[in-house]
């Protein structure tokens, strides 16, 4: 391919591979608890356009109209029209957009240092568990994080040519801005990168006049793409349109959540609304593949250096800069505000391509000067960096589908973070568990003479739709929490130690890397017989 040398040809390659691995995969990952609101919260836009505004229950549905739609729109829109489960579709869409949010962080390192930055960062970035493992059911922080990814690879580009850009680059800004708007409010950080670009791209020699010229032409030539921007999202943000000013007041709507969420860090319970400052910055520090961590610095560290040598005029240390800007800005805001945080870095999961970015170019230079030094010793940095990614793709392939609980060496990996960090919070083990549990009855079913009549109550940890989904014995019945004491059996994660919040003989474990993540539990011993009303029990669907 024309213009393509191998290292292009070995990222297309990749993303190709985590295409067709995706496709493999999708049905190993549960359903998230936010699926189901999501989805019917798509259903509602719907409901609101094809009523001619009049179907108004989108604005009484919980809170979900605080957030942009963009994907669950699209996602009921598919479902009528591919005839597979709807969760399944979700999942597959969410997984390619993640994919392309690799693509886009990639991209982005070959425009800033070229072809081998480029394949270090989309292999970095999928062998990030933070990333991977999220890729398939967080379906508004992935696609959010893909689009934001997608909308700063352009405003580089327009920045360069900047105050004369390309129309098609601002076409494709605004769609993207418009995008991220259109499914979560912090979206509007774009705008104030798009402000930090024309700043930081503008010339340092001439006149005052002349700066202040390019100023205003920057400025003026951006607003079709943020006009832009701002009907997609309010197209895909119903309330957005209702008041000029509600995507500012749904933004400190987020900053003041105060929920009765709990989250968990080395080992002490907090509430969301009362977590360390550093709570953020921790989780990424913890989270993240070292060696990305290490390429994020050296990048960071090259622009120190490119301002002390005076050569931070060229284009390469004001792109390093603004993409640093995405990491250190949301960051820095989180922790001066000190906003309420919970599930780890789950919120900020956006700020991941970028670190992949940085990374790219932070271990290409590292290479390219040992390089110019020794044949051997490249050879050898290499080597190490191949290393570390591969070591850290075989610990997603032995976590999988839990490929999010990835923890790095600071803090032990999996085994050091179990009972001290957030581990499966969404309970994506369920579907195991059930598996296991019914696999126990079957094999104990001879000696147990109600079967198959006898119906099972079982105790969850988690949400009743996960469960429904995935069970396949209809004599295994879900009780909501006011009955758990009475349930005859129990399933829970490790997360939280949810697991201690009933007793019961342990019949089967879940387990990654000989870290338990979940268990099952016998409680029939405990309670004695209990009848369980057959006709109550709502049959599995699949």
């Amino acid at each position: 391919i024309a213009g393509l040398d191998a290292y292009d040809l070995a990222s297309i390659v990749l993303l190709a591979v985590l295409v067709v691995i995706a496709l493999c995969t999708f049905k190993d990952y549960a359903i998230s608890n936010d699926e189901a609101v999501q989805h019917h919260y798509g259903e509602l836009i719907i409901a609101y356009y094809t009523s001619g505004f009049g179907d108004q229950s989108v604005f009484s549905f919980q809170n979900l109209y605080l957030y942009g739609g963009l994907f669950d729109i699209v996602a009921v829109a598919v479902s009528h029209l591919v005839p597979i489960d709807p969760y399944d579709l979700r999942h597959i869409l969410c997984a390619l957009i993640g994919i392309g949010g690799i693509g886009a962080a990639a991209a982005t390192a070959r425009l800033i240092a070229g072809p081998r930055a480029a394949l270090i960062a989309a292999i970095g970035l999928s062998v990030c568990g933070a990333w991977y493992g999220t890729m398939f059911n967080h379906t508004k922080d992935i696609p959010f994080a893909a689009a934001m990814t997608g909308a700063t690879l352009l405003l580089i580009r327009i920045a360069r040519r900047l105050p004369t850009p390309r129309v098609g680059d601002l076409a494709a800004f605004g769609l993207l801005t418009g995008a991220a708007l259109g499914m979560r409010v912090h979206g509007l950080l774009l705008v104030i990168y798009a402000g930090f670009a024309i700043a930081l791209y503008m010339p340092w020699l001439g006149p005052g006049r002349a700066q202040w010229r390019f100023l205003i032409e920057s400025s003026l030539r951006l607003l079709p793409a943020l006009m832009l921007a701002y009907v997609i999202m309010i197209l895909a943000w119903p309330w957005a349109g209702l008041a000029p000013l509600n995507p500012i007041r749904g933004l400190l709507a987020f900053s003041e959540f105060h929920y009765e969420i709990r989250t968990v860090l080395a080992g002490r319970v907090y509430e969301m609304a009362d977590v360390p400052r550093l709570y953020v910055p921790i989780y990424f520090l913890i989270r993240v593949p070292l060696l990305i961590l290490i390429g994020v610095a050296l990048a960071m560290l090259s622009v120190l250096l490119s301002l002390r040598a005076a050569r931070f005029r060229q284009l390469h240390g004001r792109d390093i800069t603004l993409v640093s800007l995405t990491v250190i800005f949301p960051l820095t805001c989180q922790v001066i505000s000190h906003g309420p945080a919970f599930t780890g870095l789950r919120h900020f999961l956006f700020v991941l391509p970028a670190l992949a970015t940085l990374a790219g170019i932070g271990l290409d230079a590292v290479l390219s000067a040992l390089a110019a030094r020794s044949r051997v010793v490249a050879s050898g940095g290499l080597a190490i960096v191949t290393g570390c990614f591969l070591w850290d793709a075989v610990t997603l392939a032995r976590l999988h589908p839990y490929e999010y609980l990835f923890y790095n060496p600071v803090v032990g990996g999996l085994e050091g973070a179990s009972r001290r960090y957030d581990l499966d919070y969404w309970f994506s083990s369920m579907p195991e568990a059930l598996n296991q549990l019914e696999a126990y009855l079957r094999r104990t079913a001879a000696v147990d003479a109600n079967w198959p009549a006898q119906v099972y109550s079982v105790a969850v940890c988690g949400e009743r739709l996960s469960f429904e989904k995935n069970v396949t014995l209809p004599q295994l019945h879900f009780d909501f929490k006011p009955q758990w004491e009475q349930s005859e059996f129990f399933i829970a994660p490790t997360h939280m130690n949810c697991d201690g919040d009933l007793d019961g003989k342990v019949i089967a474990t879940v387990e990654r890397l000989g870290v338990v993540i979940s268990y099952v539990k016998d409680r029939r011993a405990l309670i004695g017989p209990v009848a369980t009303d057959a006709s109550n029990v709502l049959a599995p669907t699949r």
